[in-house]
């Protein structure tokens, strides 16, 4: 079964007054582009994350945004060193007792200076770590069942387009027969128009025919045509089906299909390529989609 690149996993949880939210979007991409943004406190297990995306979402270009809120004023506790403090106080009175200057709000002047208040960084413990780590797993499972849904419809649409690829090689198994008298008949009738029919060597005539008739056999397209339809199918409902093998089934197929319009030689049997080429394009721009 196949899988959207296209997905969207959302999840939040509250610990302890902080409300974790994991938010994962992605699109498609031949490899894994991974835009990750994450609290401060957390950065120390970026790399950890980082991996755990690279096992379970394999390629796409993915988004990844996990918000911590705290409550106003928790999130950027201040501390105030009290003794650097009273120093910095004790020099500024000192100096103003000096200038006879009592205007200036010398408590104010000292909270300014460098280092006495000073804001800690966020640390978290292992127990919130857990909480978030557990907000990610649920994300990332809506994310994955976002994907495999995307992935059945796409599935469906594609296996629709390969069956109709297969209904129009039996429409070229009709018409084939009456090719081959219509190439003979063609070929006839311009020999005597422009040779005379008369001089046409009839046995000459029947070699050559062979000759030509047999390079624009096509029963050999046919066969590989419906081989590589079929393992296609198969390929598609697989568990290990992905976009890049189902890519490469599809140009063998349109391989098959071009060599057949080209050897055709047949007005009704090209126009039904030419719908087996429209099919095979539309199969291909969902398949730019598959993981």
């Amino acid at each position: 079964m196949i899988k959207s690149m296209t997905g969207y996993g959302l999840a939040a949880n509250d610990f302890k007054q902080v409300k974790y939210t994991v938010e994962i979007k992605s699109l498609n991409s031949k490899f894994l582009e991974l835009i990750l943004k994450l609290p401060k406190a957390f950065s120390e297990k970026e790399l950890l994350i980082r991996n755990e995306c690279s096992k379970q979402i394999e390629r796409g270009k993915v988004s990844l945004i996990i918000n911590a809120e705290y409550p106003e004023g928790l999130s950027k506790a201040a501390s105030i060193n009290k003794t650097l403090l009273k120093h910095y106080y004790n020099q500024l009175q000192e100096t103003a007792t000096e200038l006879g200057d009592t205007s200036t709000s010398l408590m104010q002047l000292a909270v300014n200076f460098p280092e006495v208040i000073s804001y800690e960084e966020g640390t978290v413990s292992e127990e919130e770590w857990d909480n978030l780590l557990a907000t990610f797993n649920q994300a990332m499972q809506a994310f994955q069942t976002f994907r495999a849904d995307e992935g059945s419809v796409l599935q469906q649409d594609i296996e629709f387009r390969i069956k109709n690829i297969l209904a129009a090689l039996e429409q070229v198994k009709i018409h084939e027969p009456n090719r081959i008298n219509v190439i003979k008949e063609r070929i006839n009738l311009a020999l005597e128009e422009f040779v005379g029919k008369e001089k046409i060597d009839q046995n000459r005539f029947e070699q050559e025919l062979i000759f030509y008739i047999d390079k624009l056999d096509i029963t050999e397209e046919k066969i590989r045509l419906k081989s590589h339809c079929d393992y296609f199918l198969e390929a598609l409902k697989s568990p290990d089906a992905n976009g890049k093998k189902l890519g490469f089934i599809s140009q063998e197929i349109g391989r098959e299909i071009n060599t057949m319009g080209s050897k055709a030689n047949d007005a009704a049997i090209q126009k039904i390529v030419v719908g087996m080429k429209e099919e095979l394009e539309k199969i291909k721009e969902q398949l730019l989609n598959v993981l």
